[in-house]
């Protein structure tokens, strides 16, 4: 599997100028824990997270100020300016990361875990001629191991894009589908895995089976129940 067969594509973004309140409006209504920042042109320029927006000067969890011996404060100043741009900026600008380590459409899954991991990161943006088409995080490739059968021949692997592909194009259309993510349908080997929370009402699951089974080439539908954590009692 490579990277285009596990992506979540139409990936939220972002404009430099959003403010930090918006982003987390943002990440909160769309549940999603982060965003690409793109400029006008839909070149990327960097990428926020939650992670960047846990040390805010407004929830009073910004690093604290720690005074060090003289001869570190040289070394150290440069860090302690960008914690406090970090917990005070007004902007994603201001916050986000700009050196964002990127992958291609055919980068090997295995290169992508590598990446993810050297780098300590979460997702990998994907790109195709400089422009973003799709999102690559660790709960993608969690999914992916989970649908893995044998190795597919290339054919298999291209019959496999097309039905993700059709698949996500119809419920993309479908109004009861809104909160059906790209994310949680991985096809390998002509059989549509669906992962859906265990709170998901039984009406949305057989819908999306449904569409699944119409898709021209698939072979069958597996469903995997995701268990939802019990909110802690006061």
């Amino acid at each position: 599997m490579r990277a285009i067969d596990v992506m979540t594509p139409n990936v939220i973004t972002v404009n430099p100028e959003t403010s930090v309140q918006g982003l987390a409006m943002l990440l909160s209504e769309r549940a999603i824990s982060a965003a690409p920042v793109v400029d006008s042109s839909g070149r990327m320029l960097g990428i926020v997270s939650e992670g960047d927006l846990l040390h805010r000067a407004e929830l009073g969890t910004e690093r604290p100020d720690e005074r060090r011996h003289s001869w570190w404060l040289e070394h150290f100043a440069s860090g302690l300016a960008r914690d406090y741009v970090k917990s005070h900026g007004r902007a994603v600008k201001d916050i986000m990361t700009r050196d964002v380590v990127t992958v291609v459409e055919e980068t090997n899954l295995a290169d992508v875990a590598m990446l993810l991991e050297t780098n300590r990161i979460k997702r990998v943006p994907v790109m195709r001629d400089g422009k973003i088409v799709g999102i690559v995080s660790r709960s993608n490739l969690v999914r992916a191991l989970g649908a893995t059968m044998a190795a597919p021949t290339s054919g298999a692997v291209n019959d496999d894009r097309a039905i993700r592909a059709r698949l996500l194009a119809e419920l993309g259309q479908q109004q009861w589908a809104a909160r059906v993510w790209a994310q949680d349908i991985i096809v390998s080997g002509g059989v549509v895995h669906l992962w859906f929370g265990s709170d998901e009402p039984e009406e949305r699951r057989q819908a999306v089976r449904v569409a699944a089974e119409n898709v021209p080439g698939v072979r069958g539908v597996e469903e995997h129940l995701l268990p939802i954590p019990l909110m802690p009692t006061i």
